[in-house]
């Protein structure tokens, strides 16, 4: 290309061209734009204001990574900071920015390998079953719809973006299935099992009586001017505020409240539960690979990460299955 833009104006187009080409979700797109502002900051002080970054070198990548580690950042940080920038080199490729991506040269900091424990079959069936039940469990602000957070986290092994987002309409009742929009904004049908489609039933009547409780409450002058209801959510805060649509944030307290509650540990949080899913699945025999479809995995191998399969584990299954152990 004859002109090249501003290094702050090519990250613009690059987060533009995220937006609208790949359907990166809402938290991808941020992360983006803050390691790529930061990045493009530190090469306008190094380099100045009117720096090619067809001559940036790997090095300079490198400089840069040894600064955020100098802030104290965590190898997690850093190599998340890599990956933008990668990202976006190799964008600048494609389109004729630069020759080749200099960030390809730069080693991916080495992660530790760890997982939160997961608690067991029987500690998930005891917190599950206790949500909700007969009205008792006093750590439940809505008992009918913590026991549907519950269920379809750990039930159907759905990410906490995906249980907020979920509507009336995707609970396909004919097929028993429930349709989730996952990352990338990519869709899959879940089943629904019975225990979900129990505690589902229980809460859609009090989700009503509830909208219309508040509905005859307000004044006309207040529904003028008030924020309106998200009729479709399926999942509601339990004052109705704003919207009514419940949030992640939300979702976490919930969950983290009724499992203390129930004896699990403080580490606990919505992806424990998803974790639990797959994991429990793997221990009961299913198939990677339909868990793998199961939880919207794009990769196998971030299956097989997910999953937490002990050795003890492989070699029983290997003792059952194959012909030579035997």
């Amino acid at each position: 290309m004859s002109t090249t833009p501003p290094i702050a104006e090519l990250v613009d187009l690059y987060l533009s061209s995220v937006a609208y080409e790949k359907g990166s979700s809402a938290h991808t797109l941020r992360a983006y734009e803050r390691e790529l502002r930061n990045f493009s900051i530190f090469l306008t002080k190094t380099l100045g204001q009117d720096i090619n970054p067809a001559l940036i070198e790997h090095q300079k990548i490198r400089s840069y990574l040894s600064e955020l580690y100098g802030r104290g950042l965590s190898k997690a940080s850093v190599a998340r900071a890599l990956a933008a920038i990668r990202s976006w080199f190799k964008w600048m490729a494609r389109q004729g920015y630069v020759k080749q991506n200099p960030a390809a040269l730069v080693a991916t900091p080495k992660l530790p390998k760890h997982l939160p424990r997961v608690p067991t079959i029987e500690e998930m069936n005891r917190v599950v079953d206790s949500v909700g039940e007969d009205g008792g469990d006093e750590t439940a602000a809505w008992p009918e719809r913590d026991r549907v957070i519950f269920e379809l986290l750990y039930g159907c092994g759905i990410r906490n973006a995906e249980l907020v987002g979920l509507n009336l309409r995707d609970l396909h009742w004919a097929n028993d299935a429930i349709l989730v929009r996952g990352k990338g904004r990519k869709e899959r049908y879940v089943p629904m099992g019975d225990a979900a489609a129990v505690a589902l039933r229980a809460y859609l009547p009090a989700r009503e009586a509830k909208l219309a409780l508040r509905e005859a409450k307000i004044s006309a002058a207040q529904k003028r001017s008030g924020a309106r209801i998200d009729q479709d959510a399926l999942l509601l805060n339990a004052r109705l505020r704003g919207s009514g649509r419940l949030t992640t944030r939300s979702v976490g307290r919930i969950v983290k409240q009724i499992a203390l509650a129930h004896g699990l540990p403080a580490d606990v949080h919505p992806h424990t539960l998803r974790h639990a899913f797959g994991t429990h699945m793997l221990e009961e025999g299913a198939d990677l690979r339909a868990i793998q479809e199961l939880l919207g995995h794009e990769r196998l191998s971030t299956t097989q990460r997910y999953t937490q399969l002990t050795v003890g584990q492989v070699a029983e299954v290997y003792d059952r299955t194959h012909p030579r152990a035997k």
